[in-house]
């Protein structure tokens, strides 16, 4: 999806200038809209100005509109051991997420809060959390995330503080000012992309969009090269406190 001309512009000429390399990172996106491709979707278009920053730094970015694969709700790793026919996300998992250094969750606002989605992903990533590294972390340790919200009423700061929380109680680390939203007025009115929204020319939420790419590219190359988060006093090695067959992946 392409940007306005004066934010591309921007945006490349930010990153030709940037400080570092990034081109060894990955970066997956999760983008909860409640449309199936090939709709356009709200969210798709501001997450365009991370996506566009990732690009041009040659991260390698990898995007799930949900709504388009078999994920069934739930909190254990393959829900096909559970009575449903087909599970697209330990593929999702294995190939996209375990990979990847950035995580994004992103999706719109319906009713003040996350979309289904948006929620199910959080759910299915939490079941992976009872999963280890080779220092005995939980299993996104040294992973860093950030949310993206669109919406036409009030709930971005909402929807953020859920999401971030989320990511962060599983693993991950959460670098400063990682959310960015654009809600436009309360009540019906005109999403992000419709014409005459201001959404795509809106300045606070370019500016917070570009700021949360960066920090989550900044905090994703200080970790990677560090070896990630130091596995002193959090290694999962040291405790036993196994259920395997719980339903809580803190549990098992």
């Amino acid at each position: 999806m392409a940007l306005p001309g004066p934010i591309q512009t921007f945006i490349d000429r930010q990153a030709d200038a940037a400080p570092g390399r990034y081109d060894d990172l990955r970066a997956v996106i999760f983008n909860g809209t409640l449309k199936r491709s090939p709709e356009p979707s709200q969210t798709d278009g501001l997450l365009a100005i991370a996506r566009g920053i990732f690009e041009r730094t040659g991260v390698k970015v990898n995007e799930v509109r949900t709504v388009d694969h078999e994920i069934p709700p739930g909190v254990w790793p393959d829900m096909r051991e559970h009575g449903y026919d087909n599970d697209d996300f330990p593929a999702i998992y294995r190939d996209l997420v375990r990979p990847a250094e950035i995580i994004i969750i992103a999706g719109p606002i319906w009713l003040g809060d996350q979309s289904s989605q948006t929620r199910k992903i959080i759910e299915r990533l939490y079941a992976y959390s009872g999963e280890v590294n080779a220092a005995g972390q939980w299993a996104y340790y040294g992973k860093v995330g950030g949310a993206v919200t669109t919406g036409n009423e009030d709930g971005g700061k909402h929807v953020s503080a859920q999401i971030l929380y989320a990511l962060q109680h599983i693993g991950v680390t959460i670098p400063p000012q990682s959310d960015a939203y654009w809600v436009g007025e309360a009540g019906p009115g005109p999403s992000y992309l419709d014409r005459d929204s201001g959404g795509e020319t809106n300045a606070w939420t370019s500016r917070n969009t570009v700021f949360t790419t960066w920090n989550l590219l900044h905090l994703a190359r200080i970790l990677k090269d560090a070896g990630g988060i130091p596995a002193y006093g959090n290694s999962a090695n040291d405790w036993d406190l196994s259920e395997p067959m719980h339903p809580n992946p803190e549990s098992r």
